[in-house]
């Protein structure tokens, strides 16, 4: 009896250390890292996972686990009805399983598409503020079953769990809504300005259309704005999951090509693809990829220079498919190259050349780090820049091969 009296005793010390760890970061891919850590641990299981619910879109989806890498569980979701966390939160009550194989709730999609097998579960619903925000699992006792000790802990952890997340999820959206408002005021101001003037009466008609087609470009700028906004705080927050098929890199971008070809065509911009053979398929959110391409590929006809050229092309190393987007445009200065990523950041020496928003490419970023990959850039002034996006695959058949083409746009 009190051998288990000190177990707990250090049990509860440790859960006050592991409080003051999650209390001292705002970022919510570490945090949510740290408390699966933590949950493996102080229950003594073999693995760990969090599962986040979107109240909105009534989905319950994985965000992180301790034995899956980020690319495999991104955008697996779980169903309300038909598994054990979605009947954690419809009740939100405890559940401790010995053998899940046996519960009609358990859900066997998730251990198929991770290869991890699931035994033993003791999950508990993460609320705060009587707002349910996922589900904290431990899978695999491997010594015995799950105790009320361990259940009792991961109580503790998942309380403190749920106020952690929420205030991340909290700072990210004031945070960004700060920077989201003061991006407001440039355009604000230039309507505000535009429309005085159309109520002086001396304006003439020539004027007064010119000031109505300013007022346009910077409407349809506001609406670019505030749609890449929400796009990009969805995906900041965790609430934009991949849903991930098998599919042709050189299908795609062939697509994109076509999507980009009358907007190449005004500016005489050639797009070239190119695809070597054995290029194998990629497990990823087709159309999330896709908005990554075509986000690229339209600063490279933006910033590209007349007659200019775009390629794009892949190779494959043994872990990754690298998709390169190449121009012959202007270069983008040494000094810019650390901050393209930044929200907002714009090329100074760009801006008053071609309208955009700033969030394009950290929209790509989040979604490339969101599929496990990485997004890199070299770029060198009068010669052209190249980004390269680096995604993971999985071995398994190679697509059929497809010729190079190139395409002169007249």
């Amino acid at each position: 009896m009190a051998e288990v009296k000190t177990e707990r005793l250090d049990g509860y010390r440790r859960l006050i250390d592991i409080a003051r760890d999650l209390a001292s970061t705002l970022d919510l891919d570490i945090l949510l890292s740290r408390i699966v850590h933590a949950a493996a641990e102080i229950s003594g299981a073999e693995a760990a996972s969090i599962l986040l619910y979107d109240d909105t879109s009534r989905q319950l989806y994985f965000q992180v686990a301790t034995n899956m890498d980020e690319s495999t569980r991104r955008g697996i979701i779980v169903p309300l009805e038909g598994s054990i966390a979605g009947w954690i939160v419809n009740n939100r009550q405890t559940v401790r399983i010995t053998n899940a194989h046996k519960d009609p709730r358990f859900f066997s999609s998730v251990e198929e598409t991770t290869g991890f097998s699931t035994e033993s579960i003791l999950g508990i619903p993460l609320v705060t503020k009587n707002k349910i925000v996922g589900v904290l699992e431990a899978l695999n006792k491997p010594k015995g079953k799950f105790t009320d000790n361990d259940e009792s802990m991961l109580l503790v952890l998942g309380a403190q769990a749920a106020v952690a997340i929420e205030n991340a999820r909290l700072f990210q959206q004031s945070d960004l809504i700060s920077e989201f408002v003061h991006e407001l005021r440039t355009p604000l101001s230039s309507l505000s300005t535009a429309t005085y003037l159309l109520l002086r009466p001396e304006m003439s008609q020539e004027q007064r259309d010119q000031i109505v087609n300013n007022i346009h470009g910077e409407t349809m700028r506001l609406n670019a704005l505030a749609s890449s906004f929400l796009d990009l705080a969805r995906l900041e927050s965790g609430r934009v999951q991949f849903r991930k098929t098998r599919f042709s890199v050189a299908d795609l971008f062939y697509e994109c090509k076509d999507v980009m070809s009358s907007k190449a065509l005004e500016n005489n911009i050639q797009i070239r693809v190119e695809s070597p053979e054995g290029l194998p398929m990629l497990d990823a959110d087709r159309d999330k990829i896709k908005q990554v391409l075509l986000n690229l590929l339209s600063n490279a006809i933006k910033y590209n220079r007349p007659n200019g050229t775009v390629m794009l092309r892949a190779e494959v190393d043994e872990k990754e498919i690298v998709l390169f987007i190449q121009d012959t445009g202007l270069g983008i200065p040494d000094e810019s190259l650390p901050h393209l990523f930044e929200k907002f950041f714009r090329v100074r020496e760009h801006e008053s050349r071609v309208a955009g928003t700033g969030l394009g490419l950290s929209i790509c970023k989040q979604i490339v780090h969101g599929h496990g990959g990485r997004i890199e850039v070299k770029s060198k002034i009068s010669v052209g820049t190249v980004f390269s996006v680096f995604l993971p695959y999985t071995s398994g058949k190679a697509q059929p091969r497809t010729e190079e083409v190139e395409e002169t746009q007249k």
